[in-house]
C-alpha cells in the first residue's frame, strides 16, 4: 500500500486558485509607501494603499521610531503581562484614549488580534452577536470563535436591524447579553454605517455595540477621531470603539477604546492580547507621533477630503460608476472580473497601481478597481491619475 502524502492538498489546492485566478500576485514596493513610489521596478502613482494622510513616511513618525530604537532598544523582550510592558506603551494608551476621548485604550499586536481575541469574550454561550452581513473578514473570525448564537442584519439597514434585535427579544430562554457588531467604514464599497440609529437600537434593546473603526480613524470626525465622533457619540453610546494604527495612523497596530471596565476586562481575557509579544518600541513611538501629527496638523485630513471630492466628482464625470463610495474609499465599478484584472493590468502599464478586487471578496459582478486617495496625493498625480483612468476605460468601451 503505498504511503498517503499528508500535505499533497496545499499543492493542489494552490494550483486551483491559480487555474480559476483567484490567487494573490504579490507586488513588491521598493521604498516608501508615498504617493510616487516604485512597485516591481516600475515607477507608479499609489492608488491602493490604506496611507490615507501619508503618515508612513512623515518626518516626526521617522524621526520618533529612531529615538526610541536608541532609548530603549530594537524589542521589548516579552509579552506586557510579563516583562514586555513599556512606559511607552502606557504613554501610548493614555495619549491614545485621550484622542478617543474614552475613559481608557488598549492596544494589541493588530486590529484582526483585536477583533479574533476579544470578541469570543464579550459573548458566549447563552449570548447572541447581530452582526452586519458586510462586515470584515477579521469580525467574522471573531464571532465564529464564539460560543455565542449569531444573526445577521442586511447591510447597513437600521430597519432590517431592528427586526432582528425583536426576534432576539422573543427567545426562549432570553439571552443574557446581545452583541451588536459593524464595521464604521466598509472597506469594500467605502460606505458609512449609519451608527447613530445602531447607537439608537442597541440603547433601546439593552445591547452592546461594537463598531471596528480601522477605516475611519484619520478620517471621519474632528481631526479625525473617527466614526463615533462624526456622529458626536460617546463611550458610553459606543461601548467598544475598536481600530487599528496600520491604516491612518501610518504604522501598525491595533486598539480598542471605551471604558476602563473595558480595558481591564480585555487585557485580562483577550488571548491575543496576553500571549502576543508586544510591539518594539520603534513602532509604539511611531504611533505617538501620529497623534501628535493628527492633533497638530490638520491640514493632512482636510487635504484628503479636498483629493477625494476631486477624483470622485471627476471620474463620475467620465461615466464610471463609484458605487456607494462616501469616503476616501473609491471603488471604480467593473462588473466582470476578467475585466476588472485587465483594468488594472493596464493601469500599472500606464504607471498607475490600483488593484482589483474580484470575486470571492465581491459577488461575481461586482469587481471593481478599489481606489484609495491619500492627503499627499497633489492635483497633478490626480489629473495623471483621472486621465489614464479615461484612457483605460475608453479602450475597454466602458465608457
Amino acid at each position: 500500500m503505498a504511503a498517503r502524502n499528508p500535505v499533497g492538498f496545499l499543492r493542489t489546492e494552490y494550483e486551483d486558485l491559480v487555474r480559476n485566478e483567484l490567487d494573490w500576485k504579490l507586488r513588491v514596493l521598493e521604498g516608501p509607501s508615498a504617493p510616487r513610489c516604485v512597485v516591481d521596478g516600475k515607477s507608479v502613482l499609489m492608488l491602493c494603499s490604506n496611507n490615507y494622510l501619508g503618515l508612513s513616511n512623515h518626518p516626526s513618525l521617522k524621526r520618533a521610531a529612531i529615538e526610541a530604537v536608541r532609548s530603549h532598544g530594537a524589542g521589548s523582550g516579552s509579552v506586557r503581562p510579563i516583562a514586555g510592558n513599556m512606559d511607552l506603551h502606557m504613554e501610548l494608551e493614555r495619549r491614545l484614549a485621550k484622542f478617543k476621548e474614552a475613559e481608557a485604550s488598549l492596544v494589541f499586536q493588530t486590529g484582526f488580534a483585536a477583533n479574533a481575541g476579544l470578541i469570543p469574550q464579550l459573548a458566549d454561550a447563552g449570548d447572541i452577536i447581530v452582526s452586519d452581513e458586510l462586515n470584515h473578514g477579521s469580525i467574522i473570525d471573531g464571532v465564529r470563535l464564539s460560543r455565542a448564537d449569531r444573526a445577521v442584519y442586511k447591510h447597513c439597514d437600521t430597519g432590517d436591524l431592528g427586526k432582528v434585535l425583536s426576534k432576539v427579544e422573543e427567545h426562549d430562554p432570553p439571552y443574557c447579553k446581545i452583541l451588536i457588531i459593524t464595521d464604521g467604514v466598509f472597506s469594500m464599497d467605502g460606505d458609512i454605517a449609519p451608527l447613530d440609529g445602531i447607537s439608537k437600537l442597541a440603547h433601546d434593546h439593552g445591547a452592546m455595540l461594537y463598531v471596528d473603526d480601522a477605516h475611519g480613524e484619520g478620517v471621519l470626525g474632528k481631526e479625525g477621531r473617527g466614526i463615533a465622533s462624526h456622529f458626536m457619540l460617546k463611550y458610553d453610546d459606543v461601548h467598544v470603539e475598536m481600530g487599528t494604527f496600520s491604516k491612518a495612523f501610518g504604522v501598525v497596530g491595533g486598539h480598542v477604546s471605551g471604558s476602563r471596565d473595558l480595558v481591564n476586562f480585555a487585557y485580562n481575557k483577550s488571548r491575543t492580547w496576553l500571549l502576543s509579544g508586544s510591539h518594539p518600541p520603534a513602532v509604539v513611538a511611531a504611533c505617538i507621533a501620529a497623534i501628535d501629527v493628527l492633533e497638530k496638523e490638520p491640514k493632512h485630513v482636510k487635504n484628503l477630503w479636498s483629493n477625494t471630492d476631486h477624483f470622485r466628482k471627476e471620474i463620475r464625470a467620465m461615466g464610471f460608476d463609484t458605487g456607494k463610495s462616501q469616503t476616501p474609499i473609491i471603488p471604480v465599478m467593473i462588473g466582470d472580473s476578467g475585466a476588472a484584472r485587465k483594468f488594472s493590468a493596464r493601469l500599472f502599464e500606464l504607471g498607475v497601481f490600483a488593484l482589483p478586487i474580484v470575486f470571492p471578496m465581491v459577488a461575481k459582478d461586482k469587481a471593481r478597481i478599489r481606489t484609495i486617495m491619500n492627503a499627499a496625493l497633489t492635483k497633478e498625480d490626480l489629473d495623471q491619475a483621472l486621465s489614464t483612468f479615461e484612457k483605460v476605460g475608453r479602450e475597454m468601451k466602458l465608457i
